[in-house]
């Protein structure tokens, strides 16, 4: 990698980490059944895959240690912190996530769920599944 090309990315790192969410106002929480206020719109569809054991305990890209057993996700563009609904349409379950890293690479997939967060839609077995992924 050049040293510009280096620096370009460093720069781009610093400033999405400003902008990072650290989620929604006090008293606005989302439960099992989305959020409390208001409506949740559409952000994204395609594949969902989760990642577990060979990841356990390292660091995400925003620094903390990943836990398969939380409810987590990687995502290309969405700032860390930021909470996510991901449904699974093929069984109507549906998970809130909290963004710590970024994924996933593979084409056609919009977001990498940890393994907690993948049993609660019903992907484990399947391994990517279609999913819809919401935001308030």
């Amino acid at each position: 990698m050049t040293p510009t090309r280096l620096a370009a990315l460093a720069v781009l790192a610093v400033a999405l980490v400003g902008c990072a969410s650290r989620g929604g106002p006090p008293g606005e929480d989302w439960g099992a059944d989305g959020p409390a206020a208001h409506e949740a719109r559409e952000i994204g569809r395609g594949n969902a895959s989760w990642y577990g054991e060979p990841h356990h305990g390292r660091r995400t890209a925003n620094g903390e240690v990943f836990d398969m057993n939380e409810l987590t996700a990687a995502h290309k563009t969405l700032p860390f912190g930021t909470r996510v609904r991901v449904e699974n349409p093929a069984t109507g379950q549906a998970v809130v996530v909290r963004i710590n890293d970024r994924g996933p690479f593979a084409p056609g997939r919009v977001i990498d769920l940890s393994r907690a967060a993948a049993e609660r839609i019903g992907l484990i077995r399947a391994g990517v599944a279609p999913v819809v992924l919401y935001t308030d």
